[in-house]
């Protein structure tokens, strides 16, 4: 039997596939339909729909700008230097708050082939809650926080501490004298001022303002230091005599009389029942006010004056400074220096110990060397050295706050407050028209009185109390005015 072929449909031409005869006549090519135009068809993409695509390119139009308390975005040529002017502005509100007078920038609308078309945006549940809260702007700044969200606790921020330029008491002090190796004011636990003038020494009541004579050394003899005990009434009195009298300041009666020295005692330091007198015969003597005898030790080693002297909070070390540029550190047994620091260039007279960190020393220089410079006792190493371009006349830490105040001579008499340990001026006080050469720091930590050639005591609350630091010192606070010493 003889097989049929299989029929097939019949070739449609050219004509009925709408081809031009151009194309039918290229059989071997291979053709692709063109695509239309899906503007010109009006065509609007879906919002359901997922965009894939090789580039990431960031929109804004799901941005939620109400949230900031600015204006929608509008539309303009230059995108890239509009979105660089929204950041500016955004960061000088910031700054410089929304009164600053920054409007908002516009940002540019989407088009394409220069046609707008509606943007559609995607869905707005990536990265939302399910309910927004309305914040404000300045409650997402760092500068500041808006304690009024719920749930949310914030430290506020601490404004910058105000110093007063000012003293807040004066006291005339005559015969105050304007030497820079003496040490004639100082400040008891029990809120009461001693200085020394001429041959005399006064106490001050800080609490009622009362001033008290409490010796008279006669016209042969005057008063070159004066020390009070940490605890205690009792006050120590160095004369150009060599002598250091004890005294107890609540009966004004003289205790003893001790000798050792063979020139004036220009410095005191207290360590509980043991006294230190540093004197110009280059000599420290170690006296125990309970023992019979002048002075236990005698300490030797620096080559001229000795002007400065202070024990550490521990009372383990002493610190020493002379007039041979030199500061050394004893400890309780020695006779000899355990430190010794050289770097110095002009006489050591003020010297401090921190009561933050143990082993942490400062000291300063005189006119020649005009620094302060910071040791380590622990590690016998020098941490810092700060010129402060004036003759270091004292120094003293605050018990409160990390920061310590020097006082200055030649040649600008200021006090200048420091922060540690960035050694950043907090204050500049000026008043004095003569070097400052005396220091004391009140009990409470706040207040600080100064003394100068000028014949003149300056209060000054410089450092905050210990819980606030908005607190005011209560020393002298209802006796404002100049008054008189004596």
């Amino acid at each position: 039997m003889e097989e049929t072929p299989p029929q097939f449909p019949p070739t449609p031409s050219s004509s009925e596939l709408n081809i031009p005869s151009t194309m039918s006549s290229r059989p071997n090519l291979s053709i692709t339909p063109t695509t239309p135009n899906l503007l010109s068809l009006g065509y609007q993409p879906s919002p359901s729909r997922t965009i894939i695509s090789d580039r990431f390119i960031p929109s804004r139009s799901s941005s939620n700008f109400n949230l900031f308390n600015i204006s929608p975005p509008n539309n303009s040529d230059d995108p890239l230097s509009s979105s660089s002017a929204a950041y500016t502005t955004l960061l000088r509100t910031a700054l410089f708050g929304p009164d600053s007078g920054f409007t908002p920038p516009v940002t540019p609308d989407k088009s394409v082939g220069g046609r707008n078309f509606p943007v559609v945006s995607p869905s707005r549940n990536i990265f939302r809650f399910k309910s927004e809260t309305r914040q404000s702007l300045h409650s997402l700044l760092p500068f500041e926080t808006d304690d009024n969200l719920p749930g949310v606790s914030h430290s506020p921020v601490k404004a910058a501490r105000k110093v007063p330029r000012s003293p807040y008491k004066v006291l005339d002090a005559p015969a105050l004298q304007d030497d820079f190796y003496l040490n004639l004011v100082d400040w008891s636990s029990h809120n009461i001022l001693a200085v020394g003038l001429g041959n005399c020494v006064y106490l001050w009541n800080a609490c009622s303002s009362k001033v008290t004579k409490l010796c008279d050394l006669g016209t042969d003899d005057s008063v070159c230091s004066v020390g009070w005990a940490q605890r205690g009434t009792h006050l120590a009195v160095g004369t150009s005599n060599g002598k250091v009298q004890i005294w107890d300041a609540s009966r004004c009666k003289r205790i003893r009389t001790m000798e050792g020295h063979r020139l004036r005692v220009g410095t005191l330091a207290w360590s509980t029942s043991q006294l230190s007198s540093g004197s110009r015969d280059k000599s420290i003597l170690q006296r125990d006010i309970r023992a019979q005898e002048n002075y236990v030790s005698k300490l030797s080693g620096h080559k001229s004056e000795v002007c400065g002297l202070k024990w550490s909070y521990d009372n383990r070390e002493l610190a020493s400074g002379g007039n041979d540029n030199r500061l050394y550190v004893w400890n309780q047994h020695s006779t000899q220096p355990v430190l010794k620091y050289c770097e110095h260039t002009a006489a050591v007279k003020a010297i401090a110990w921190s009561p933050h960190l143990h082993g942490l020393l400062a000291s300063g220089g005189g006119t020649a060397d005009r620094c302060i410079r910071f040791w380590n006792t622990t590690t016998n190493s020098h941490l810092s050295c700060m010129d402060t371009g004036s003759q270091v006349c004292n120094l003293v830490w605050s018990k409160n706050v990390n920061e310590l105040v020097s006082t200055h001579g030649y040649s600008q008499n200021q006090i200048i407050v420091w922060r540690y340990p960035t050694m950043s001026k907090l204050a500049t006080l000026t008043g004095h028209t003569f070097r400052v050469l005396y220091l004391a720091i009140s009990p409470d930590g706040q207040t600080i009185v100064t003394g100068a050639g000028d014949e003149t005591l300056r209060f000054w609350n410089v450092f905050p109390s210990p819980k606030s630091q908005n607190t005011e010192s209560e020393i002298g606070a209802s006796f404002l005015g100049r008054t008189q010493i004596r």
